[in-house]
This record gives C-alpha cells, structure tokens and sequence, in this order.
C-alpha cells in the first residue's frame, strides 16, 4: 500500500468538529440550564456523538485510501480525532469554569451534597464524600480526567469500529 491516504489532515479536521459538537452541547446544556446534572441522557448524547465523529473520521479515511483501512489505521484515526476534539472541549470547560461561570464548581458540589442527603447518609460520610472530592475537583485534575476517560472511551469505540469498517487489500482479492 505505497498510495496511503494521510490521515493527518482527516483527523484535525474531524477532531475540530467533534470538539466543536462537544462545545455546541455543553453550550445548549448551560442555556436550558442542565449544565449541573449529569444523568444518562446527557451521557448518551456524548457518547452517540463521539462514535458519529469517529465513524465518519474512518470512513473518510478508508474513501480516501481506496476503500482499504486496516485495523490499526482505523483505531489511530478514531482514537486520534477523540483526542483532538477532547483538548478543544477541555479549553472550553477551563473558559467556563474560570470565565463563563465562575461559581460552577460551588453550584456543582451543592447538588452533590444534595444527591448525597437524598440517598439517606449520614452528615458525617457526607462531609467525607465531600471533603474526597474536593481533592479531584482542580482544574488540572478535571482536564486530566476527561483525556484519560476520552482516551479510554475513544479507544474502545475506535476499537470496535475500526474491526467492523477495516479492509485490507488481501481480502479485496
């Protein structure tokens, strides 16, 4: 396979516009006021876009390599364009945090106190809870924690994905 597609160029630019997608949810979330819960549907959403990105990411990829994309391309491209897309989010959720709404982190541990409250603990596990939390709540931890979950979702997806869209020139004869 001398004439292989680049897939540089393919996974900036879908990794631009899984960010931006990324962005554009956190952004109508914070307008209808759901930014501080965090429940399956949102989740969902997420999760449905990051595939879309990574299975249009690899199908342009193996359009402009011939119809041919091996296993490894295809994982290098979706986890790739994760990648990409995530570093843009995390700059946005380091704008809002410190911009946008500066109070988010407080609003965000009131409704965990009151998740806490409501499934019946005690003050004292709930100050614990607390108090556990606090230690992961830094803006470094918070962007480290959404490359390292990205970087695990992203490759499983792209995983999966990668092993239903491959095809190789061997098995094109």
């Amino acid at each position: 396979m001398e004439n292989q597609a680049n897939s540089k160029g393919i996974i900036l630019n879908h990794g631009l516009y899984y960010g931006l997608a990324s962005v554009l949810t956190s952004v109508i979330l914070y307008a209808l006021g759901k930014h501080l819960e965090q429940g399956l549907v949102s989740s969902l959403i997420g999760i449905g876009i990051m595939i879309l990105f990574i299975v249009l990411a690899m199908k342009k990829f193996k359009t402009n390599n011939n119809g041919f994309m091996s296993w490894g391309q295809g994982v290098k491209v979706g986890l790739g364009t994760i990648m990409v897309g995530v570093l843009i989010a995390i700059i946005y959720q380091q704008i809002f945090i410190n911009f946008i709404e500066p109070d988010f982190m407080n609003q965000l541990m009131e409704v965990q106190q009151q998740q806490l409250t409501d499934a019946g603990l005690t003050e004292e596990q709930i100050e614990a809870q607390m108090e556990m939390g606090k230690n992961f709540q830094g803006p470094g931890m918070m962007a480290a924690f959404a490359l390292l979950g990205a970087a695990f979702l992203g490759f499983v997806f792209s995983a999966i994905t990668a092993a239903i869209m491959k095809k190789s020139e061997e098995e094109a004869y």
